[in-house]
Protein backbone atom coordinates (compact mmCIF):
# COMPACT_ATOMS: atom_id res chain seq x y z
CA UNK A 1 0.00 0.00 0.00
CA UNK A 2 1.62 2.96 -1.22
CA UNK A 3 0.73 6.80 0.71
CA UNK A 4 3.42 8.69 -1.35
CA UNK A 5 6.29 10.71 0.33
CA UNK A 6 5.96 10.48 4.14
CA UNK A 7 8.10 13.59 5.00
CA UNK A 8 7.48 16.97 5.23
CA UNK A 9 9.09 18.02 2.32
CA UNK A 10 7.45 19.96 -0.66
CA UNK A 11 7.24 16.75 -2.24
CA UNK A 12 4.95 15.61 0.47
CA UNK A 13 2.75 18.74 0.32
CA UNK A 14 2.02 18.21 -3.31
CA UNK A 15 1.32 15.07 -3.21
CA UNK A 16 -1.37 15.33 -0.40
CA UNK A 17 -2.58 18.21 -2.76
CA UNK A 18 -2.85 16.33 -5.59
CA UNK A 19 -4.98 13.84 -3.50
CA UNK A 20 -7.63 16.07 -2.97
CA UNK A 21 -7.70 17.55 -6.60
CA UNK A 22 -9.76 15.97 -8.98
CA UNK A 23 -7.11 14.99 -11.15
CA UNK A 24 -7.03 12.42 -9.44
CA UNK A 25 -9.29 9.59 -10.02
CA UNK A 26 -10.64 8.72 -6.91
CA UNK A 27 -11.36 12.35 -6.13
CA UNK A 28 -12.97 12.69 -9.06
CA UNK A 29 -15.11 9.68 -8.37
CA UNK A 30 -16.35 10.59 -4.78
CA UNK A 31 -16.72 14.21 -6.63
CA UNK A 32 -19.73 12.35 -8.91
CA UNK A 33 -21.42 10.55 -5.88
CA UNK A 34 -21.24 13.18 -3.41
CA UNK A 35 -23.01 15.43 -5.80
CA UNK A 36 -25.37 12.31 -6.80
CA UNK A 37 -25.96 11.56 -3.15
CA UNK A 38 -26.31 15.21 -2.31
CA UNK A 39 -29.17 15.82 -5.16
CA UNK A 40 -30.87 13.06 -3.45
CA UNK A 41 -30.99 14.23 -0.03
CA UNK A 42 -32.59 17.41 -1.55
CA UNK A 43 -34.74 15.57 -3.69
CA UNK A 44 -36.09 14.07 -0.07
CA UNK A 45 -37.59 16.92 0.68
CA UNK A 46 -39.47 17.93 -2.23
CA UNK A 47 -40.75 14.12 -2.03
CA UNK A 48 -41.94 14.92 1.38
CA UNK A 49 -43.69 18.01 0.07
CA UNK A 50 -45.45 16.12 -2.59
CA UNK A 51 -46.41 13.53 -0.24
CA UNK A 52 -48.22 16.36 1.96
CA UNK A 53 -49.96 17.73 -1.24
CA UNK A 54 -51.13 14.66 -2.24
CA UNK A 55 -52.33 13.81 1.47
CA UNK A 56 -53.06 16.76 2.76
CA UNK A 57 -51.30 16.27 5.94
CA UNK A 58 -49.74 19.44 6.93
CA UNK A 59 -48.12 19.85 10.31
CA UNK A 60 -47.94 23.84 10.29
CA UNK A 61 -51.01 26.31 10.51
CA UNK A 62 -49.71 28.48 7.65
CA UNK A 63 -49.60 26.16 5.25
CA UNK A 64 -53.35 25.31 5.90
CA UNK A 65 -53.92 27.98 3.23
CA UNK A 66 -52.79 25.94 0.52
CA UNK A 67 -54.25 22.74 1.43
CA UNK A 68 -57.60 24.28 2.05
CA UNK A 69 -58.10 22.38 5.03
CA UNK A 70 -59.24 23.58 8.22
CA UNK A 71 -56.76 21.51 10.74
CA UNK A 72 -53.37 20.81 11.55
CA UNK A 73 -52.84 17.11 10.89
CA UNK A 74 -49.67 15.10 11.88
CA UNK A 75 -49.06 10.92 11.49
CA UNK A 76 -49.88 9.98 8.48
CA UNK A 77 -47.85 6.55 6.84
CA UNK A 78 -47.00 7.70 3.56
CA UNK A 79 -45.13 11.18 4.79
CA UNK A 80 -43.81 9.53 7.49
CA UNK A 81 -42.21 6.85 5.69
CA UNK A 82 -40.57 9.19 3.36
CA UNK A 83 -39.40 11.59 6.44
CA UNK A 84 -37.70 8.66 8.37
CA UNK A 85 -36.20 7.53 4.91
CA UNK A 86 -34.74 11.72 5.01
CA UNK A 87 -33.49 10.76 8.25
CA UNK A 88 -31.99 8.09 7.62
CA UNK A 89 -29.86 9.78 4.93
CA UNK A 90 -29.02 12.52 7.61
CA UNK A 91 -28.08 9.77 9.73
CA UNK A 92 -26.19 8.30 7.50
CA UNK A 93 -24.96 9.55 4.39
CA UNK A 94 -23.00 12.50 5.94
CA UNK A 95 -20.91 9.96 7.66
CA UNK A 96 -20.50 8.31 4.85
CA UNK A 97 -19.25 11.63 2.91
CA UNK A 98 -17.32 12.83 5.52
CA UNK A 99 -15.22 9.28 6.32
CA UNK A 100 -14.80 9.22 2.64
CA UNK A 101 -13.49 12.16 2.17
CA UNK A 102 -10.97 11.78 4.58
CA UNK A 103 -9.89 8.42 3.46
CA UNK A 104 -9.38 9.58 -0.26
CA UNK A 105 -7.37 12.00 1.58
CA UNK A 106 -5.47 9.44 3.22
CA UNK A 107 -4.22 7.82 -0.34
CA UNK A 108 -5.45 4.05 -0.53
CA UNK A 109 -5.35 2.06 -3.23
CA UNK A 110 -7.32 3.75 -5.68
CA UNK A 111 -9.16 0.71 -7.20
CA UNK A 112 -10.25 -0.20 -3.45
CA UNK A 113 -11.38 3.21 -2.92
CA UNK A 114 -13.26 4.02 -5.66
CA UNK A 115 -15.36 0.46 -5.16
CA UNK A 116 -15.82 1.38 -2.07
CA UNK A 117 -17.60 4.83 -2.70
CA UNK A 118 -19.74 3.52 -6.06
CA UNK A 119 -20.88 0.54 -3.58
CA UNK A 120 -21.81 2.97 -0.33
CA UNK A 121 -23.08 5.60 -2.47
CA UNK A 122 -25.18 2.95 -4.73
CA UNK A 123 -26.19 1.22 -1.74
CA UNK A 124 -27.57 4.45 0.22
CA UNK A 125 -29.81 5.41 -3.55
CA UNK A 126 -31.08 1.68 -3.22
CA UNK A 127 -32.12 2.30 0.01
CA UNK A 128 -33.85 5.09 -0.85
CA UNK A 129 -35.82 3.05 -3.40
CA UNK A 130 -36.99 0.23 -1.28
CA UNK A 131 -37.40 2.37 1.55
CA UNK A 132 -39.60 5.47 0.51
CA UNK A 133 -40.12 5.05 -3.20
CA UNK A 134 -41.60 1.37 -3.57
CA UNK A 135 -41.25 -0.10 0.21
CA UNK A 136 -39.79 -3.49 0.02
CA UNK A 137 -39.68 -6.21 3.01
CA UNK A 138 -37.15 -6.78 5.11
CA UNK A 139 -33.89 -7.60 4.83
CA UNK A 140 -33.74 -5.15 1.68
CA UNK A 141 -33.26 -1.77 3.53
CA UNK A 142 -31.52 -3.37 6.50
CA UNK A 143 -28.88 -4.69 3.61
CA UNK A 144 -28.64 -1.34 2.17
CA UNK A 145 -28.20 -0.04 5.31
CA UNK A 146 -25.40 -1.98 6.59
CA UNK A 147 -23.21 -1.93 3.48
CA UNK A 148 -22.88 1.90 3.58
CA UNK A 149 -22.44 1.35 7.10
CA UNK A 150 -19.98 -1.16 6.93
CA UNK A 151 -17.99 0.82 4.33
CA UNK A 152 -18.16 3.99 6.33
CA UNK A 153 -16.55 2.13 9.50
CA UNK A 154 -13.94 0.01 6.99
CA UNK A 155 -13.02 3.75 6.04
CA UNK A 156 -12.74 5.20 9.87
CA UNK A 157 -10.73 1.95 10.68
CA UNK A 158 -8.21 2.69 7.93
CA UNK A 159 -8.04 6.20 8.45
CA UNK A 160 -7.71 5.64 12.36
CA UNK A 161 -5.13 2.86 11.60
CA UNK A 162 -3.52 5.34 8.92
CA UNK A 163 -2.69 8.21 10.90
CA UNK A 164 -2.61 6.34 14.71
CA UNK A 165 1.43 7.54 14.20
CA UNK A 166 1.08 11.02 14.17
CA UNK A 167 -0.27 11.53 17.79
Amino acid sequence: MDHGPTDATPTAAAFRLVLLSKSNPVMGCYMFWTSLLVLKMLAMSLLTARQRMKTKTFANPEDLRISRSQEVRFGDPHVERVRRAHRNDLENILPFLLMSLVYVASGPNPLTARLLIRIGASARLLHTVVYALIPVPQPARALAFFTTFGITCFEAGYVFVFCIKYI
